[in-house]
């Protein structure tokens, strides 16, 4: 029974492999039968099918290899990276015309076409498709043609009263039972060796991403300089002018009126501690002492106790990390603190630090309604951002109605 199981799925999984990589060439054969039942002699007459055949292969070329990369994902658990070029902004200019990149629209529409169409054409994924198209149906498609190949001559032998008919239909069905769990599996090693980029598309995909990534962060420093800048302008150094001016005054008082001075010197001492406080908040707001001092796991902890929720802190290594990722760790869970308290509306939170074979690994989860929204530029966007600097991931489990769980990790070896 168990192997009929495996024939019966093998033998259905083989039937989609046949489809999916014979979708293209069925285009062609309909083409050709198109132009033989139009030919009269002309042999100009095969131009229109031709040119519908090269646009049907050039539309079902990504959709294909979409489907054959999900089902090898699926099936055999192996992930193919798509490498394909994503399209820039389209941003519109002073004179009221668009600019996508590579010229001026009239609309957004058309900008937004033109810059498809442009960015598809020049990406050399495009052509990477188009030849496994043309690979696959001589390679799998052919492969997982045999156990359809197999029952389709038992079919045919065992309704023949012929015993030489009988005997090719058993051994048809042997072929299909037997083949049909392993024929499918030859969709991997072909969609791995043609689907994949490129040692050179993966370098220059890398190369982006780490442009983008530096322009992230020049632009959060810049703008962690303003905030500091503000911040000590309006708060700590309006105080300091203050306690300077009162001090003058309470100079010029002390012979004249000592109880108005001594009156102004005890306000001075109360704003010298109020601008202590506030540059102490700044100074945490940067990076928290506790942070510095002693590490990821007790900034953690320190901030679990600060926490509106019920906060659970599980981690039993001792372990520190650079600073930088010391600090990317800490305001990433704080994030997601105010997160689950905030928008969640939950009551308790667990976090889990711990180590893997590639480094070190958070997980948060709440206990809140779920249904995360992950929108470009939130907070949740930043922080894949600011986790991607060091390679690290982020992965979000929240169906509605909860929990929300959140996984970080960044690959390390100071651990």
């Amino acid at each position: 029974m168990r192997q009929l199981a495996s024939a019966g799925m093998g033998f259905a999984r083989a039937c989609v492999v046949v489809v999916v990589t014979m979708l293209v060439p069925a285009v062609w054969a309909a083409a050709v039968a198109l132009w033989m039942w139009w030919w009269d002699g002309d042999p100009w007459s095969g131009i229109v099918p031709f040119m519908w055949a090269c646009i049907g292969t050039l539309a079902l070329s990504r959709p294909v290899c979409r489907t054959v990369r999900s089902l090898v994902a699926k099936w055999t658990g192996t992930v193919i990276p798509t490498g394909y070029r994503q399209a820039g902004p389209v941003a519109r200019m002073s004179t009221g015309y668009w600019w996508n990149g590579y010229s001026y629209e009239r609309t957004s529409r058309d900008a937004h076409l033109d810059q498809q169409w442009r960015t598809r054409w020049r990406d050399p994924a495009t052509w990477r498709d188009l030849r496994f198209t043309a690979i696959a149906p001589v390679t799998a498609g052919v492969i997982c043609a045999i156990p359809l190949t197999g029952v389709a001559a038992a079919v045919l032998g065992l309704s023949q009263p012929a015993l030489p008919a009988r005997l090719i239909g058993v051994l048809g069905l042997a072929v299909a039972i037997g083949g049909a769990p392993y024929t499918w599996r030859s969709l991997e090693p072909v969609a791995v060796r043609f689907l994949r980029p490129s040692p050179a598309m993966t370098m220059a995909d890398r190369v982006d991403e780490l442009t983008a990534q530096r322009a992230d962060t020049t632009v959060a420093q810049a703008a962690e300089i303003r905030r500091i800048e503000r911040d000590l302008h309006d708060g700590a150094q309006a105080r300091l002018v203050a306690l300077g001016l009162s001090l003058a005054t309470a100079e010029k008082l002390m012979e004249t009126d000592p109880d108005q001075a001594r009156a102004l010197m005890r306000e001075a001492r109360a704003g010298a501690t109020t601008s202590l406080t506030e540059l102490r908040d700044l100074v945490k707001g940067i990076s928290p002492p506790v942070l510095t001092e002693r590490g990821l796991i007790d900034a953690v902890r320190a901030l679990a106790l600060d926490s509106p929720l019920e906060a659970m802190v599980d981690a039993d290594l001792q372990l520190r990390l650079d600073p930088p990722i010391e600090s990317a760790m800490y305001f990433g869970i704080a994030e997601l603190l105010t997160n689950a308290a905030k928008h969640a509306h939950a009551t308790r939170v667990r976090i889990s630090i711990a180590r893997d074979d590639t480094g070190i690994v958070v997980e948060v989860e709440d206990n809140g309604r779920g249904g995360v929204d992950e929108r470009a530029g939130g907070g949740l966007d930043g922080l894949r951002r600011r986790l991607a600097v060091f390679d690290g991931t982020v992965e979000i489990t929240s169906p509605a109605g909860g929990p929300t769980r959140v996984r970080m990790m960044v690959p390390c070896e100071s651990l």
